[in-house]
């Protein structure tokens, strides 16, 4: 995987109609629609979310557990992907899940990127990568640990915190990433006891941010 500082302008082949190889892909889709990015390095910015189903990681305190079967979801064409993420005038989409890596991107990321969009992984590393992304975001599980050939890549590791164990973790995980690599700590949302820790983590190793669920507080999706 290459990593891209498109500056390719929206709407030249999304717009056209006409046929693309990668119209005729197919993914499984919980749900895709134009919101607010509420975590990480992002936050506050106007983004289209693509959630494909499929999870091999599991995590028990995951909120949206709807997305692991993949079987019970539609899967839905490219094209229909790409017109309306482009249409909503995002500057960016966000492929996240569920685990999106489980399957191949290179459809996906070339017709984002031919409509003009910058592309926003958000995966648990847990299988290999695909597609030309532009910003990946690793958030590792205990449950599942990330492949070697994910750590080059990153841009963002966050990491949700509920124990003192998950900042052991971090680092670990951190010291694999590249040393531009922005490195943030998100308390699980129904662990509120994680915060006071993640705070005083903070203050003395200042290398690390804080991530919050702010689409909550929001009341977005």
């Amino acid at each position: 995987m290459t990593k891209t500082t498109s500056t390719k302008k929206r709407g030249s082949a999304a717009s056209a109609g006409g046929p693309r190889s990668w119209r005729d892909t197919g993914y499984p889709v919980m749900e895709h629609f134009y919101t607010i990015q509420g975590e990480g390095a992002h936050t506050g910015q106007a983004a289209y979310f693509i959630r494909l189903a499929g999870c091999d990681v599991g995590c028990w305190w995951c909120d949206v557990k709807e997305s692991w079967d993949e079987s019970i979801h539609p899967r839905i064409g490219t094209g229909e992907l790409v017109r309306a993420a482009a249409e909503s005038g995002a500057g960016f989409a966000v492929i996240t899940g569920g685990e999106p890596l489980l399957h191949d991107l290179t459809a996906l990321c070339e017709g984002l990127h031919e409509a003009g969009l910058r592309i926003h992984l958000e995966t648990s590393g847990s299988s290999p990568m695909t597609g030309d992304i532009d910003w990946v975001t690793l958030s590792p599980k205990r449950f599942k640990e990330p492949l070697a050939g994910i750590f080059p890549l990153v841009d963002e590791l966050k990491v949700v915190v509920l124990t003192r164990k998950d900042l052991q973790y971090a680092e670990k995980n951190a010291a694999r990433c590249p040393a531009g690599a922005r490195k943030m700590l998100q308390p699980e949302w129904d662990t509120p006891a994680s915060i006071p820790m993640i705070v005083d983590y903070v203050k003395a190793n200042p290398g690390w941010t804080i991530s919050l669920q702010t689409h909550k507080y929001l009341n977005v999706p």
